[in-house]
């Protein structure tokens, strides 16, 4: 199998339903695709869900996992900073400027900053290595250097908010380019309890897991989430409540799981990740694309043998059930009719040699055999005068 641009490529699924199934699984995807564009924006206009009560919230299950302060955040970096001077790693005027972004009161522009964002910020204050990273997200990656992280995000001489910010920040940088797979291997293992940010990484966590199929531990994710709604970002409560019910209800090996699987298989191909992952992926769809086309060929035998077996039954019976569409029947019969009353005049029914040769011609081209040979048996019973009047 070789990997292309164009998505599942190598051999292809046998049968005749093969072509018909592929377009359809396409074609969700790519409705899928719009559709969650769609829920992400509508989102943002939904209204804000109401507040439980406070009987309601007595018996609701205390939260896993507690969204830090403004002070608790700027504790950690002034013992991280002050560590840094200390050592001698971190300049003085660079320490400062971290002060000043840090006071001991939140500035006016607190709400509207994203604290991950001002800690890594501070980060690159004091660190070279995370100055890279921040003017640069993409220069550190599978696409460079061929590793998920930096190796000194993994060096415990690093110290821990700096790892844990920066591994968090890069994560969501890769989710925000659609490199999910690298954003869960950085985002894996942080624990929202020491995260600066733990609803980001929640978030983040969860989106790659929905993405890359992960049902079960999507909708765990999300559950965590959810734990703090209406503490949480307004946008991460409303998508995080829409992507819980999308996976709740996806099937596995269904057409639309299938179709998804092949969504990610073009990403992956789009980010020039045609290693042994997307060739896995691929394999997987294929296996999947051949049990529904057997499971549809089946279906389809088990309904020509249901309708032959019930044709050839209302051939032999004159009250038997009904054909279900309108086709020609495939049982025989004597051809014998009902005898009626068609009066006294002589020569009914009766016709020239060469028209009946005729109809008898036109019957042969345009029904089968048996129909031919049911009138000449009548035609000839008529001739000898078996049937009568």
């Amino acid at each position: 199998m070789h990997a292309s641009g164009s998505g599942v490529v190598g051999r292809r699924p046998r049968g005749a339903a093969c072509g018909a199934v592929i377009r359809a699984a396409v074609c969700r995807a790519a409705i899928f695709g719009a559709a969650c564009l769609g829920a992400a924006t509508a989102a943002v206009a939904m209204p804000a869900a109401p507040e439980s009560s406070a009987a309601d919230r007595d018996f609701e299950r205390p939260a896993s996992w507690s969204i830090p302060s403004w002070g608790a955040v700027r504790g950690r970096v002034i013992e991280w900073i002050d560590a840094a001077a200390a050592a001698g790693s971190a300049p003085a005027d660079a320490v400062a400027a971290v002060r000043a972004e840090w006071p001991a009161e939140p500035p006016a522009d607190a709400g509207e900053r994203d604290i991950l964002d001002r800690v890594m910020e501070s980060c690159a204050r004091i660190d070279p290595r995370c100055d890279g990273l921040w003017r640069d997200p993409a220069r550190s990656g599978p696409a460079v250097s061929g590793t998920i992280e930096p190796a000194w995000l993994g060096d415990p001489a690093t110290p821990a908010l700096e790892r844990e910010a920066v591994r968090l920040w890069l994560g969501r940088e890769r989710v925000r380019r659609d490199r999910f797979d690298e954003a869960l291997v950085l985002l894996a293992d942080l624990d929202p309890a020491t995260s600066v940010d733990p609803a980001t990484l929640l978030f983040c966590r969860a989106a790659c897991q929905h993405w890359l199929l992960e049902s079960d531990l999507a909708v765990e994710t999300l559950d965590r989430l959810l734990e703090r709604a209406g503490e949480i970002p307004v946008r991460y409560e409303r998508v995080a409540r829409l992507l819980r019910a999308d996976m709740a209800s996806l099937e596995d090996e269904s057409l639309d799981h299938i179709a998804r699987r092949m969504r990610d298989i073009t990403r992956r191909l789009d980010l020039g990740r045609a290693g042994p992952r997307t060739l896995a992926v691929q394999d997987g769809v294929i296996e999947s694309l051949d049990k529904l086309i057997k499971a549809i060929e089946q279906q389809q035998q088990e309904q020509s043998q249901s309708q032959a077996s019930g044709g050839a039954s209302g051939g032999r019976s004159g009250n038997g059930t009904p054909m279900d569409d309108s086709r020609i029947a495939g049982g025989k019969g004597p051809g014998e009719v009902t005898k009626r009353d068609i009066g006294d005049a002589d020569g009914w029914g009766n016709l020239p040699p060469h028209k009946r040769e005729e109809a008898l011609q036109q019957i042969g081209r345009e029904f089968p055999a048996h129909y031919r040979e049911a009138i000449e048996q009548y035609f000839k019973r008529l001739a000898s005068g078996e049937e009568k009047k």
